[in-house]
């Protein structure tokens, strides 16, 4: 591991020491691998291979956080939740919502854009069966912690997952601010202090979810259109 360095100016500064991060070998060696080998269906792409920046609005109020990208989605197509069943469902949701321009998410020059919104994830590259270990996660958290300072809009964070909503809480007390005083829950909503920030829960769109119903469509919809009131109410 390095030392995390001074901050980013901007977010596209940010995406370049993202894009040439290496501070986790086993990451690098499996999305690398996993960029060589490729799927079947895929083949015949050309894998981004690389770690991922988040993507979205920059002036976005609404922050959605992921676990980290799957190995043939966002590891092929070198966006956050773009090429895969899990980001079928969440682009669908933030579609009905109001928050994207169309409700699938294919490639990075699909023409999707993302309004008041933007997705992230605590880990940058696809683990080895979706499964992040947690110095992993303590390493991808300075860029986490960067990309949110970039984005001081942001009013209201929807946590993906509880990893996702453990990773939000532990770069919020590495900075010293206020986290979750409740574990997580689908659902849950907590406003942090001292900044006022809202937190909302909800299971993590994997097929593993929406294929048994664990989370369904109304679900994910109950969750931003909570997300939605809270900015709606939230002072500029």
């Amino acid at each position: 591991m390095t030392e995390a360095g001074e901050a980013p100016r901007d977010l596209g500064e940010l995406a370049t020491r993202v894009f040439g991060c290496r501070l986790c070998p086993r990451l690098v060696e499996h999305r690398e691998r996993k960029a060589r080998e490729r799927r079947r269906a895929f083949r015949q792409e050309e894998y981004w291979g690389l770690p991922l920046m988040g993507f979205g609005d920059p002036a976005a109020r609404l922050l959605l956080v992921g676990l980290a990208p799957a190995a043939h989605g966002g590891n092929r197509t070198g966006r956050m939740f773009t090429g895969d069943a899990s980001g079928d469902f969440l682009f669908a949701a933030l579609h009905r919502a109001g928050f994207a321009s169309q409700p699938v998410s294919r490639g990075r020059d699909d023409g999707l854009t993302l309004h008041d919104a933007y997705v992230t994830a605590v880990v940058r590259c696809a683990p080895p069966g979706n499964r992040p270990l947690p110095e992993e996660i303590a390493a991808c958290r300075r860029y986490l912690a960067w990309e949110v300072a970039l984005l001081p809009r942001v009013r209201a964070v929807v946590a993906l997952g509880r990893i996702a909503w453990d990773g939000f809480s532990a770069y919020r007390r590495s900075v010293g601010l206020g986290r979750p005083r409740v574990p997580f829950a689908h659902g849950r909503e907590e406003r942090l202090e001292p900044d006022g920030l809202h937190l909302l829960a909800s299971y993590h769109p994997s097929r593993q979810n929406t294929n048994t119903g664990r989370l369904t469509p109304e679900m994910l919809d109950a969750v931003l259109a909570r997300a939605r009131a809270l900015l709606d109410a939230d002072p500029p």
